[in-house]
């Protein structure tokens, strides 16, 4: 499995970014997905994350209503689309997938998660 996430760069607060992640294996359909993020100096946390079918969306609590996850099945894509953002939203982005097939719902948390990639980063500036 290979995760490659884009679409990051520098934007004033207020603005907006939409991430992307291709997903490069077998399967994507029947697991979750998740974004993930990293500021420096802090441990990295979860952001939000999207069931297998899609039916399913669960966001940490300082995004919540800003950004929307979403997927393509059809195009082995994930999405993170944020809007309204912050300073404190400036961070390493990562998107990874859950570790069990097509589990029930969302875990917000990265414990579920396995095989993130490469980042990509977001910095907000004031």
């Amino acid at each position: 499995v290979q995760l490659q996430a884009s679409g990051g760069g520098v934007v004033q607060a207020g603005g907006s970014l939409r991430l992307s992640c291709a997903y490069s294996g077998r399967s994507f359909s029947s697991y979750g997905m998740g974004w993930l993020r990293q500021a420096p100096g802090k441990e990295r946390e979860f952001v939000a994350g999207i069931s297998w079918s899609g039916g399913s969306t669960y966001y940490t609590a300082s995004v919540k209503d800003r950004f929307t996850i979403s997927r393509d099945n059809a195009k082995n894509t994930v999405y993170l689309q944020m809007n309204s953002l912050k300073p404190e939203d400036t961070a390493v982005y990562y998107c990874a997938r859950d570790r069990l097939l097509k589990r029930p719902g969302v875990v917000g948390s990265i414990t579920p998660y396995e095989y993130w990639g490469k980042g990509t980063e977001v910095t907000v500036s004031s």
